[in-house]
């Protein structure tokens, strides 16, 4: 007997396109600063110039794709940035989307990292007013700690989880872009591959989510009992570079030594 199918055909997933913040936070990095200087709330923070443009540029390359591996669903963070990234990309993609009434559904489960009371600090900012929450971050490790009001990356995994098993209720067999940040990306990776923590800090050492980079999986039938999904392509940036639009990867919030 045919098994149901699980699992949407193909998933992208996209980090937003540089923002106004990714641009304040480079800017404090290379003044040594211990906060970065941007007024709003990261929730509110939008595109910059540059990432208007990689999220166009990305538009256009999900037009240009064949007809079959478009999305039909797309699905955004609800933070400014993400938003308009997908906003953006629908528009110059003119995708054939399952519900032309709600061309781009949001979920909050999506979300940036929450970082409570070190939001807004630098590395420098962090060492200087909370050394405790470097020291203990040093002993537990990225993936395990948890901020003082934040959210380690276990959280956002076991929020992310949900997302998932939405996703797979809603849109099984369906072509499904999920506009999102960079740590959303790894912990997607996380889930969908079964890492282990080890698995998924070893790729965070080795490549910075870029702006607008895709990771693209695909339904593969022959992967266990009820298939899976099989990652196709990670940090994916020729779309921005075709176009001729900046490869950005500014972390969304400057990382600590190693």
């Amino acid at each position: 007997m045919t098994r149901p199918l699980i699992w949407p055909s193909t998933l992208y997933i996209v980090r937003h396109g540089e923002s106004a913040g990714n641009v304040a936070r480079d800017a404090a990095m290379a003044a040594n600063a211990p906060v970065v200087d941007i007024a709003t709330r990261d929730v509110d923070v939008p595109l910059s110039r540059t990432g208007e443009q990689q999220a166009d540029a990305l538009g256009h390359w999900f037009r240009d794709i064949p007809a079959n591996e478009q999305p039909r669903v797309v699905i955004s963070s609800p933070y400014v940035r993400a938003r308009q990234t997908a906003g953006r990309i629908l528009r110059h993609a003119q995708l054939d989307v399952a519900d032309p009434e709600q061309p781009l559904l949001t979920d909050e489960r999506l979300r940036e990292r929450e970082f409570g009371i070190l939001d807004g600090l630098t590395a420098v900012g962090i060492a200087n007013h909370f050394p405790e929450q470097a020291a203990i971050r040093a002993k537990l490790g990225k993936f395990y700690h948890r901020p003082p009001g934040g959210e380690s990356w276990c959280d956002v995994i076991l929020r992310l989880r949900g997302a998932l098993q939405m996703i797979q209720h809603r849109f099984a067999g369906e072509r499904v872009l999920v506009v999102c940040h960079s740590v959303v990306v790894l912990c997607f990776r996380y889930i969908v591959e079964q890492m282990t923590e080890e698995d998924i800090l070893a790729i965070d050492r080795e490549h910075e989510v870029a702006n607008c980079g895709v990771t693209r999986y695909d339904y593969d039938p022959s992967a266990g009992p009820r298939g899976n999904l099989a990652l196709t392509s990670f940090n994916f940036v020729a779309p921005l570079a075709e176009e001729g639009a900046p490869v950005t990867s500014t972390p969304d919030i400057p990382r600590a030594p190693r």
